[in-house]
């Protein structure tokens, strides 16, 4: 069984990691030469995806992220996995 201090702890961590991924990212594309920048995302309202992007690249990866959003929902909200 997991204890609730365990789930807190790797909480705080994915948060830090998130931070430093963001501002490792923000440092690299600002020390590039290039200035073509794309972007991308998901939007998740329940069980329905919004996905936007700049270029076909990135909304086809966009896709591939809420796909593997909702399976992961699926199987953590609807299959009853539990983790506590």
């Amino acid at each position: 069984m997991i204890q609730g201090n365990t789930i807190v702890i790797v909480g705080i961590v994915v948060i830090m990691v998130g931070f430093i991924l963001i501002f490792a990212g923000t440092a690299l594309q600002s020390t590039s030469k290039s200035s073509d920048v794309k972007t991308g995302g998901v939007i998740l309202i329940g069980p329905i995806p919004i996905i936007f992007g700049s270029d076909k690249g990135t909304i086809i990866g966009a896709v591939i992220a809420a796909i593997i959003l909702m399976i992961l929902a699926y199987f953590l909200f609807y299959r009853g996995l539990r983790i506590f």
